[in-house]
């Protein structure tokens, strides 16, 4: 074979027609797997807490009060985190990455001089990487469970401001894992504002359906201010010995 021919054989990583293709899917899968896990372990990035809600919500909207909260909400974190004397424990505020309440929280925690991580995904509309996510952090994902797979493998708590169907899609995915034991610790989750979750989602109706135990709602407690979520979650987060904290979240078969 001559040179001209070899130019026109490429290796098959390298042919963009085959890694767009449905027969590699499952590389392209396993990508969105490998690439985020290489730039944490760059980064040194192993807790997070991660900020759920909506991107519809805006500074100046009706729901403007839940942007300035979730930004100061962030900021907070981020003040104590780096305040604490163990590098390797220092939780990161992760959010979607987009506007509304992702980029509140992002804002927030660039307002503390902290780095924050976006986990961004192609949508046809409202999502786009918003200013305040540290460069070498955000990340784009084409699939839904790989970027979820990655909200629950760092968490080390949640908050979940006012959303929909992904806010809701979210949050169920990390209560069905502490439900089910699936999660080898646990994660705080925070709904904040309890006017809103109690009208959207009536968990009292499942208990009282039998569809959840009653003790699954001590998987999640409400908020309604900053200060009582961020006294939550500092009594929640004491460091552990840096040997004995876990690098991710891993699942585990149910004892």
């Amino acid at each position: 074979m001559n040179t001209s021919s070899r130019a026109h054989c490429p290796l098959a990583y390298k042919d963009e027609e085959f890694i767009d293709s449905e027969d590699a899917r499952t590389i392209r899968i396993i990508a969105e797997y490998l690439e985020p896990l290489r730039n944490f372990r760059r980064e040194q990035v192993q807790d997070t807490i991660v900020f759920f809600g909506s991107a519809r919500v805006s500074a100046e909207g009706p729901f403007g009060r839940y942007y300035s909260e979730a930004r100061e909400l962030a900021r907070l974190i981020t003040v104590w985190s780096q305040s604490l004397p163990t590098p390797g424990n220092c939780y990161i505020v992760c959010s979607g990455g987009g506007g509304g309440i992702m980029e509140a929280a992002n804002r927030g925690a660039a307002d503390a001089g902290g780095r924050t991580i976006g986990l961004n995904i192609g949508l046809p509309h409202e999502q786009k990487p918003n200013q305040f996510i540290t460069p070498e952090l955000c990340f784009q994902f084409h699939y839904f469970f790989m970027r979820k797979l990655w909200f629950a493998h760092l968490a080390r708590a949640l908050i979940v401001f006012p959303g929909g169907f992904g806010t809701m899609d979210e949050l169920m995915e990390i209560l069905t894992l502490a439900q089910t034991r699936k999660l080898a610790r646990r994660i705080p989750v925070l709904l904040y504002g309890t006017s809103y979750w109690k009208e959207i989602i009536n968990f009292d109706a499942l208990v009282r359906h039998g569809m959840v135990s009653p003790e699954d709602l001590q998987l999640f407690e409400y908020v309604d201010n900053p200060a009582t979520a961020f006294e939550i979650l500092q009594a929640a987060l004491v460091p552990e010995q840096p040997d004995k904290v876990p690098a991710f979240a891993s699942s585990r078969t149910p004892a």
